[in-house]
């Protein structure tokens, strides 16, 4: 049975293109929903015009669907809350720094 945490884990797998982080730890997922299978990923972007819009949300489509378990999967773009660097995670930060990107 698939649960919010499996799918958690597999996002930890799908980076940013412009970063060298998962977007996990760039803040960029909201919520997890799971139900019979079925999973609902609610995601922002750091711009809306962001160019990589179709490249993470077809990484996320491919490595959810991976998950043993899951039978759907649906991504909602958001846009509220807006998206801030206080999302970044601490892992994420640390990764940030090693790249030269100050706090």
């Amino acid at each position: 049975m698939v649960t919010a945490a499996h799918v958690w884990e597999a996002l930890k797998g799908v980076s940013d293109p412009e970063y060298p982080l998962s977007i996990v730890d760039l803040g960029l997922v909201y919520d997890v929903r799971v139900h019979d299978g079925v999973v609902q990923i609610d995601v922002t972007l750091t711009s809306i015009g962001c160019p990589a819009i179709d490249m993470i949300t077809s990484d996320v489509h491919s490595a959810v669907s991976a998950v043993p378990g899951v039978t759907d999967v649906r991504i909602e773009v958001v846009w509220s809350p807006p998206w801030t660097k206080d999302r970044i995670t601490e892992r994420g930060w640390k990764v940030l720094g090693m790249y030269g990107v100050a706090h």
